[in-house]
Order: C-alpha cells, then sequence, then structure tokens
C-alpha cells in the first residue's frame, strides 16, 4: 500500500536523500540531473513549493506502508485543463507494483482534486517497465521523439473516467 502526499517543505531531507541514493538506478533509463541539482537542492526544493502554491504543478511523494519515501509523482504545466505526469521510484521498491499504484493515484488526484482533464507522460525507448505502467494505467502511445538525444514515447491518457 502507498500514498501520495504532496510536497511540504519537511519533506526536503528525506527526498534529497532518496534522489542521491537512486541517482545511478535512474540515469540508467532517463537523463541524469546533473551535480548542480543535489549542490543547489535546498533552492529547487524551495523553488518547486513555490511553484506548487501558484498552482502551475502539484508535487507528490511516494510513500510505502511504513511512511518511508520510496518515489515522487509530480504533475506539472497544469494548464488547458492538462498537466505533464512525471514519476520516480527507488531502486528498492521497483517490481513491486509501488509504480503502477503511484500512477493511478497520480490520475485519480489529477482528476478529482485537480480538475484534469488528460495526462501526457514521456519515457525512454529503453525503458520498457515504466512503458507497461503507462500502459497498464490506461496512457496510449502518442508519438515518438528524441530526449536528451535518446529515442523516447510520448504517451496521452484522458481522464474522464476518473472525474
Amino acid at each position: 500500500m502507498i500514498t501520495l502526499e504532496p510536497l511540504r517543505p519537511d519533506h526536503a531531507e528525506a527526498l534529497l536523500a532518496f534522489e542521491r541514493a537512486n541517482r545511478a538506478y535512474f540515469a540508467r533509463s532517463i537523463p541524469d540531473r546533473g551535480d548542480a541539482y543535489f549542490a543547489g537542492f535546498a533552492d529547487r526544493h524551495a523553488a518547486l513549493l513555490a511553484e506548487q502554491a501558484e498552482g502551475t504543478c502539484r508535487f507528490h511523494v511516494v510513500l510505502d506502508a511504513a511512511g518511508g519515501l520510496v518515489g515522487r509523482a509530480n504533475l506539472v504545466d497544469l494548464a488547458d485543463g492538462s498537466a505533464e505526469l512525471g514519476y520516480r521510484i527507488a531502486e528498492s521498491a521497483a517490481g513491486r507494483g509501488v509504480a503502477k499504484a503511484a500512477v493511478a493515484e497520480a490520475c485519480r488526484l489529477a482528476a478529482t482534486a485537480y480538475g484534469l482533464t488528460v495526462l501526457t507522460a514521456v519515457t525512454t525507448v529503453d525503458n520498457p517497465a515504466s512503458q507497461a505502467v503507462l500502459a497498464r494505467n490506461g496512457f496510449a502511445l502518442s508519438h515518438r521523439f528524441l530526449l536528451a538525444d535518446r529515442p523516447a514515447l510520448a504517451y496521452r491518457r484522458p481522464l474522464g473516467d476518473l472525474g
């Protein structure tokens, strides 16, 4: 069982630890955030909270049954009833249905709490696990493109059945 909590100031320490612990794991399938992200994490965290307060983004931490931070699920660029979904799940939680559950909950929140009607998501071609999570949550492939010089896939999911 997982829960999604809106990002708060007191999540900063656990979130930074999560990002550091999983940096190499994430970099195998998505572009690395770079050293500057970690060096300026406090400022970045404050900026995310400001974006969330403005209503342009909705950031969430994914917590396991014990309350440990095992992921993130974010809705960015909220406009005209749509947003882009992004998520990261810890290597230690991979393969246990955490990503599927987190994406399902993010979709539910997008429709019911945030009034969104459609989500988009992106993954690299060499990340079949993420592709499967998106497909299992009702996302359909919309097009292919390059993401930081890597072949990538864009997905779309209408939220009409959740609202």
